[in-house]
C-alpha cells in the first residue's frame, strides 16, 4: 500500500510540472466499396489513410518557438499496414521565428501541398496522384516557409538529400491565398527516390463563385528522354449546411499514356467533424486498363 501511495505521488508530481500544450489530433476515414479492376470485380472496406498524430510547440524565448508533430498511419479495416501496425507519415521538428519557420524531417514537399486545395478526392481511389507525378512524402527534408507577416503570399523551399552523392532534390512553391482565390506556382528537380533527372512543374489555381469552388491544376513532367504533360480540374458545389455536391476530371500522358480519371460523388456533415460521402470514379487509359469504383464512407475528424 505504501509503495502504491509513493507511485501515486510521484506521479502528481509529475503532472503538476509545466509543460507545453500538446495536441492530439487525427482521422478515421472508411469506405465500403465495389471495385471492377480490369474485369476483376470485389467488395472492399477501405481504410483511407486513417490517421492519429501528435502536434505542439515550446516557446524558447520571445521570438523563437520550438515546433514540432509526430503523425502516424493506421489501417481500420485489418490493422494491417505494409505489415505493421502504424507507419509514418508527416513527422518533423522545426524552428519558427518572426523570419519565417524551418523543419526537417519527413513530410509532403511544397510541390505536394500546393494542389491540396483542389483535390476533392484525396485518399480515395480518385486521388490526383493517379494521374500526376510529384505527389511525394520525402524522407531527409530541410524546409523553410515565409512568415504569416508575408500576408496572403507563401513561399517554401525545401532541400531533400538522398544521402547519395550527387543526387539530392529540390523541392519548392509560391502561392497567393485569399478568402476567394487560390494561385499556386510549384517546381520539383531529382525529388524521386527512383532517380535523378526529373523536373516536375505545377500550376494550380482556385476561386469561389458564391456557394461553388472551381479549381484546375496543369503539370509538366520530364525525366532524361522522357517526358509528358497533364491537367485536371475540380468543382465543389455547397448546396445547403449539411451537402456538398463535388466533381473532378483529370488526363495526362505523365504515369501512363492516355490515363484519365474522373470522379462524382457528394458529402452529407452530420457535424463539423463527422460527415458521410459516397462516390463514384472511373480510371483508364490507353494501354485498356478500366477501373471503376462505387462506394459510401464515413469520416470523423478530431
Amino acid at each position: 500500500m505504501k509503495r502504491q501511495l509513493l507511485g501515486l505521488s510521484v506521479l502528481a508530481a509529475v503532472m503538476a510540472q509545466p509543460v507545453s500544450a500538446v495536441t492530439l489530433y487525427g482521422k478515421a476515414n472508411v469506405s465500403l466499396q465495389h471495385a471492377d479492376e480490369a474485369g476483376n470485380r470485389e467488395i472492399e472496406l477501405q481504410s483511407n489513410s486513417s490517421r492519429i498524430g501528435l502536434m505542439g510547440s515550446e516557446s524558447i524565448s520571445d521570438s523563437f518557438e520550438v515546433v514540432y508533430r509526430l503523425e502516424y498511419e493506421t489501417s481500420v479495416d485489418d490493422g494491417d499496414k505494409d505489415g505493421q501496425t502504424l507507419t509514418q507519415r508527416n513527422i518533423y521538428l522545426g524552428l519558427q521565428t518572426d523570419y519565417g519557420t524551418v523543419l526537417g524531417g519527413v513530410f509532403d514537399t511544397p510541390l505536394k501541398t500546393s494542389a491540396s486545395g483542389i483535390d476533392l478526392f484525396n485518399d480515395l481511389e480518385g486521388d490526383i496522384k493517379n494521374i500526376f507525378a510529384g505527389e511525394i512524402r520525402s524522407k531527409n527534408i530541410v524546409q523553410y516557409v515565409t512568415p504569416k507577416s508575408f500576408g496572403p503570399v507563401t513561399a517554401k523551399v525545401a532541400y531533400i538529400t538522398k544521402e547519395i552523392d550527387g543526387i539530392d532534390g529540390v523541392s519548392s512553391s509560391v502561392a497567393y491565398k485569399t478568402e476567394d482565390l487560390y494561385l499556386a506556382l510549384a517546381f520539383d528537380n531529382d525529388v524521386e527516390e527512383s532517380g535523378s533527372n526529373t523536373d516536375t512543374y505545377r500550376i494550380i489555381g482556385a476561386f469561389n463563385i458564391g456557394p461553388v469552388q472551381l479549381g484546375g491544376a496543369y503539370e509538366s513532367y520530364e525525366r532524361e528522354a522522357d517526358d509528358g504533360d497533364g491537367y485536371f480540374g475540380s468543382v465543389k458545389w455547397k448546396i445547403t449546411d449539411k451537402w456538398i455536391f463535388k466533381t473532378q476530371y483529370g488526363q495526362s500522358d505523365i504515369k501512363v499514356n492516355g490515363r484519365e480519371s474522373f470522379s462524382i460523388g457528394g458529402d452529407y456533415k452530420f457535424s463539423k467533424i463527422t460527415k458521410a460521402y459516397a462516390y463514384f470514379t472511373q480510371n483508364d487509359d490507353d494501354a485498356g486498363r478500366d477501373d471503376d469504383y462505387l462506394g459510401v464512407g464515413m469520416e470523423i475528424k478530431f
